[in-house]
């Protein structure tokens, strides 16, 4: 029998108080620093910069902005100028030079609504191609920008004239393992997840997980699509083996259950694309190993192959707040390191340790 130490274990390393309600954090690539997004109570957006050193998160800049902002990205910007990418609740989409973050590089008034979620490729050295964003509103839009073409964007996908607008609350890229193929999985308030291929410019898949589709990831951006994870309201996460899709049944799939809170956010190991973090709405972390089954595809009654799906372990979790986390971000550089933040006004950099022997 192994011992409880013998698994990963999920250590808060430093816990930072905030002054305002913070929505994102992401990890400057390539350093010791984390910015935070969010807003203040007299409804102003902010920027926040920290760099943690000797075991504490030091603040070295903070810009006050008109309008509170919702989400943040760097998988559009090069290793060299870091530039992060803003959705704000106006519906502007923004790009910053955080060494001079006082006006943007970049702005287009990207939807008429709040921008929910961001998600950028082709920087960073991930993902081959143009570098693009690709944003999710409430305005029921899902739209593709290249930070070179102003105003614009380069792909918009929008329900067809008569069709309800549902409110976009996630959205990722993946699939971009050459220089012509790109797909945005998108996630909405009724449970719709749609798959659209950027190469053909055509809605590839669509499914109904029958709840608000709160987080989607692929495992990897660069690869070609291999496994896709989707949460929802009311605790429950579904994993889709996208590497053969059926005519009819689609991709095959498993569910699980892992609270009776809202699955606030999943993100991926960078170092190990068969773990994953959940961050609950109870201010729980979960941290799951997908294990593949022996055989990945059969052939049907009619000799067409149909994905199977493989199982999830629970490695670990910890409850770090009585509050949602709402945002959660692995270190690109350090395998383990992890920043979240939530609703309880914090900001936490977390170790998990034994990733690899998981």
């Amino acid at each position: 029998m192994s011992s409880p130490l013998s698994k990963p274990q999920i250590i808060a390393h430093i816990q930072k108080s905030l002054n305002y309600t913070v929505f994102d954090s992401k990890w400057i690539p390539c350093s010791a620093k984390f910015v935070c997004l969010g807003n203040f109570a007299r409804g102003t957006g902010v920027i926040q910069i920290y760099e943690v050193q000797h075991g504490e998160a030091q603040l070295i800049k903070e810009v006050e902005k008109p309008k509170p902002i919702k989400c943040g990205t760097f998988g559009a910007a090069s290793l060299q100028q870091r530039h992060i990418a803003t959705g704000d609740f106006d519906g502007n989409l923004h790009i910053w030079n955080l060494e001079a973050p006082d006006v943007p590089v970049y702005t287009t008034k990207a939807h008429k609504e709040i921008v929910n979620s961001i998600d950028g490729v082709g920087g960073l050295g991930i993902g081959d191609g143009a570098p693009e964003i690709v944003t999710g509103s409430r305005d029921g839009t899902v739209k593709v920008w290249d930070p070179r073409q102003k105003d614009l964007p380069v792909a918009n996908m929008e329900p067809v004239g008569g069709e309800t607008r549902r409110d976009c609350w996630t959205v990722a890229f993946g699939h971009a393992f050459n220089d012509q193929d790109r797909c945005v999985c998108a996630g909405y308030d009724n449970g719709d997840i749609k798959l659209f291929d950027l190469r053909n410019m055509s809605l590839r898949w669509e499914t109904n997980i029958k709840n608000g589709v709160c987080c989607v990831e692929f495992d990897r951006k660069d690869i070609n699509i291999n496994k896709l994870v989707a949460t929802s309201l009311e605790g429950k996460f579904h994993v889709f083996d996208m590497r053969t899709q059926h005519p009819t049944k689609g991709f095959a799939s498993i569910s699980e259950k892992a609270h009776k809170s809202t699955i606030w956010q999943v993100r991926h190991l960078p170092q190990n694309r068969d773990i994953f973090m959940t961050a609950g709405g109870a201010g729980n972390l979960h941290l799951w190993k997908y294990e593949y089954p022996a055989q990945r595809s059969k052939k049907d009654s009619d000799g067409v192959n149909v994905g199977v799906a493989g199982s999830v372990n629970l490695l670990q979790n910890v409850n770090l707040s009585t509050q949602p986390i709402a945002s959660l971000d692995w270190s690109p550089d350090k395998q383990g390191l992890c920043l979240c933040s939530g609703f309880d006004q914090s900001v936490r950099v977390l170790i998990v340790t034994k990733l690899n022997v998981a």
